[in-house]
């Protein structure tokens, strides 16, 4: 196939080297000159320009921008395209993007790939990132069953482990097990840093090791895209939020009240709970 690629940063540049070491044909688009270049040195793309026409003759196109740009890339490729082309996009968020751009575009097929690390960037790109992870479709009543095949076909070719389910409830799964962390664990740096003794708070910053570094890792992340999933997925956030605040109350409460018994009851709900969010699919 020949396969358009927006964004040519971690996702669209993993995209490209995995896709086109299955044999198709890729061409990239980036904002900046210099990624374009790296992106042929790199064996990411096939051709890469900066003007978006380079996709008119694809088959299905990925956009991999920020969530925000989506849908105005979308508007900026439109007089471009094939009418057969598929659209699809690897935000975080579906709801809006899915409502906003199948509106534009018939063959739109929201996707979302969730695979990444804390590098950002062309040079982040590698191979088999998406390799054992989600591959999320979400099509809504009107997304055409080919393009929803053509896009699965494309994902299990990546050794992905791909699911369909509706935007809406996209969102919220996201909410809980993504989003709500970055929130969670931003609150917990912000909590840490205000601590008013420089004594303790210098010791704390020498002391604090594996148990830190894993619950603070998603806070200390890109906060584009922190705010971006706050933007966009502001309602199953905030019922996410209001939940897990509801649950630290009653920690709260059952320290203060010294209710011991309810906290290991507490405590071992969760060290059961836990395995099923965490144990690989098979």
């Amino acid at each position: 196939m020949k396969i358009g690629i927006i964004g040519l940063g971690l996702i669209g540049g993993s995209l490209g080297l995995d896709l086109r070491h299955l044999g198709h044909e890729i061409l990239g688009v980036s904002r900046q000159e210099n990624t374009c270049q790296r992106a042929r040195e790199r064996g990411v793309v096939d051709q890469a320009d900066t003007n978006i026409s380079l996709l008119a003759s694809t088959d299905i196109i990925f956009i991999c921008t920020p969530i925000g740009l989506i849908f105005p890339t979308l508007q900026q490729l439109k007089p471009y395209l094939k009418k057969d082309t598929i659209i699809t996009d690897v935000g975080s968020v579906k709801t809006p993007i899915v409502q906003e751009c199948a509106a534009l575009w018939q063959n739109f097929v929201g996707g979302h790939p969730m695979a990444g690390t804390a590098e950002q960037g062309i040079e982040a790109a590698q191979t088999n990132l998406f390799k054992n992870a989600p591959y999320v479709i979400t099509p809504i009543e009107n997304t055409p069953k080919d393009g929803v095949k053509i896009l699965e076909d494309l994902a299990q070719s990546l050794g992905s482990i791909v699911y369909h389910c509706s935007p809406e409830n996209h969102d919220q799964a996201v909410a809980w097990i993504s989003h709500l962390p970055v929130m969670i664990s931003a609150s917990l740096i912000a909590s840490c840093v205000r601590e008013s003794d420089p004594i303790v708070l210098k010791l704390a910053q020498q002391l604090a090791s594996s148990g830190f570094r894993d619950t603070s890792r998603v806070g200390g992340g890109n906060p584009e895209l922190g705010m971006m999933m706050a933007q966009y997925n502001q309602r199953a956030l905030l019922r996410s939020l209001m939940t897990y605040r509801q649950q630290l109350d009653q920690v709260i409460e059952q320290i203060n009240t010294e209710d011991w018994d309810s906290l290991e009851k507490l405590l071992n709900e969760t060290q059961q709970g836990r395995s099923p969010f965490t144990t690989p699919p098979h």
